[in-house]
């Protein structure tokens, strides 16, 4: 007689077959997860104006759970830098693999087909090697949609708005006609026409820019062919102004947001290397003056507003995520997520970006390339924008190309602790008395030197050093400590090389 508490035969073998199957599924998914694509997929993030204050770089405030997320299941870079800490010269080097003193384009107006006509563009490189290329949102600044299989102008095509409150939309109106009244120049209309410098409005995701960018993406991870794809997004926020739907705003208790620390330019630092932050001053309600600076008030709700959009790009990066899992692309995706420059919150007495201090030109770098590292990987080798135009091209089974000046970082991916680069090299330009001066900054694993160089003499004009054992904030110039003068020396003889260099591509 059957025990009725114990499994048929029949029953038994369909459990033993079930478990089977699982396990052998189970095996084949570690498999092709320990495997790298071929030509994988390659979804390419780009973040205006974010720093690396994170969830996953120590930031807890900061409400980031999908940068997290991605971070928890690729490799975090904990000292990634840009080339210069402003829009166009960071982008333009980034996408070419070719830094500034060779693009020669180092401000926002500069056209880089004018400088080196023949550059080839990442997605133009991608292209060649068979990848179906995408591009949306804000990658080069001064985009080049000819260089994109398809190019989306998202603003255009979605009809989208930069405020929403009857103040804003208002007081914009009200600029646009004194502009016209005034014939101000065309150049100079966007800059008197600016309006508030944040705007917390009860709006779907979709009603802004990065909202309706990534809606407009995963309409085309849905509708996709078998080609591999190079998908590349611009989000334009946390750019100024700080403008996001007001669920993200509530995410905050403003009154708990510290203000920076060090609220003062660093001690013995040169003027040539402070900045006036004018790129804010140019919105409402910001002080106009040079020698005035924002409240106490004013400084609360623009870090309030500036962790709101952080956390408005975040979600969006989540809606990416997920529509990768599940579309089964994440075995078969390398995503790479970068910040074009940091950006000031108040540290040094200064705001925005256009210096070469650490919160300037250090950037959050994340990348996921399945078969090629460990989850929640983390190394501390110095790597620079110009390396990821390189690694793309490796990770895209295609060769590195002779003109790319950066350096592949694929050999970290396995290895982390791997020995790297000495430095990582910033440089930010200057004007001062009628003279044109370069800074140039250099990053390695324990200090930040800063030669200020006269463009047509060669001559150092000043010199910083910050130690960032002792202090990571850069509060104290240590360039003419005698206690330093063997480090002054060491990262001198960098700085003269890479004058050299810059010298000889004339």
């Amino acid at each position: 007689m059957k025990n009725k508490h114990l499994p048929s035969r029949n029953l038994l073998f369909r459990a033993v077959l079930i478990a089977g199957l699982a396990v052998f599924c189970a095996i084949s998914v570690k498999s092709m997860a320990s495997t790298p694509p071929q030509r994988p997929n390659i979804l390419f993030i780009a973040i205006d104006d974010l720093r690396p204050q994170l969830g996953c770089y120590g930031f807890s405030q900061m409400n980031s759970p999908n940068i997290d997320r991605l971070a928890d299941s690729g490799v975090l870079f904990e000292r990634a830098y840009c080339q210069q800490a402003v829009c166009l010269p960071s982008r333009i080097s980034l996408m070419t693999g070719l830094r500034p003193d060779t693009t020669k384009v180092q401000d926002l107006h500069t056209d880089f087909r004018k400088t080196v006509p023949d550059a080839v563009l990442l997605p133009q490189y991608l292209k060649k090697q068979g990848y179906y290329t995408v591009g949306m949102g804000k990658i080069l600044h001064t985009e080049e949609p000819s260089a994109w299989d398809k190019w989306h102008d998202i603003k255009t095509e979605r009809q989208i708005s930069a405020y929403f409150t009857d103040e804003a939309l208002e007081y914009i109106a009200e600029r646009t006609a004194e502009a016209e009244k005034l014939k101000i120049k065309s150049a100079d209309v966007r800059k008197f026409t600016k309006g508030p410098a944040f705007e917390m409005a009860d709006e779907p995701d979709s009603s802004y820019h990065d909202g309706a960018m990534t809606d407009t993406a995963i309409e085309f991870l849905r509708d996709r062919s078998d080609q591999p794809f190079f998908l590349a997004l611009g989000f334009k926020k946390p750019h100024l102004p700080f403008v996001a739907p007001k669920k993200y705003w509530d995410m905050y208790d403003r009154e708990r947001l510290p203000l920076a620390p060090n609220r003062y330019p660093p001690k013995g630092s040169p003027p040539i290397a402070h900045m006036s932050w004018g790129e804010l001053r140019a919105y409402k309600d910001m002080p106009k003056d040079y020698d005035e600076n924002v409240t106490s008030r004013q400084a609360k709700e623009l870090i309030h507003g500036y962790y709101a959009c952080v956390s408005f790009v975040d979600a969006q990066i989540g809606r990416l995520l997920d529509e990768l899992d599940r579309l089964n692309l994440s075995g078969d995706t390398v995503v790479i997520l970068w910040g074009d420059h940091g950006w000031k919150l108040g540290e040094h007495d200064m705001w925005c970006k256009h210096t070469n201090y650490e919160n300037d030109a250090w950037v959050p770098m994340i990348i996921r390339s399945p078969g090629r590292h460990k989850p929640g990987t983390r190394t501390k080798a110095l790597v620079e924008h110009v390396d990821i135009y390189p690694t793309l091209c490796e990770l895209a089974g295609g060769n590195i190309p002779d003109y790319c000046q950066g350096r592949s970082f694929v050999p970290l991916l396995a290895d982390p602790d791997k020995p790297w680069k000495e430095a990582a090299i910033s440089q930010y330009p200057r004007s001062q008395g009628g003279k044109s001066y370069i800074g140039y900054s250099i990053r390695t694993e324990s200090y930040r030197y800063v030669e200020w160089i006269q463009k047509d003499t060669g001559e150092t004009f000043a010199r910083e050093l910050y130690d960032h054992e002792k202090d990571p904030q850069e509060n104290q110039n240590l360039a003419d400590d005698a206690g330093y003068k063997s480090v002054v020396r060491r990262h001198h003889k960098i700085a003269a090389e890479l004058w050299e260099k810059s010298r000889e591509r004339k």
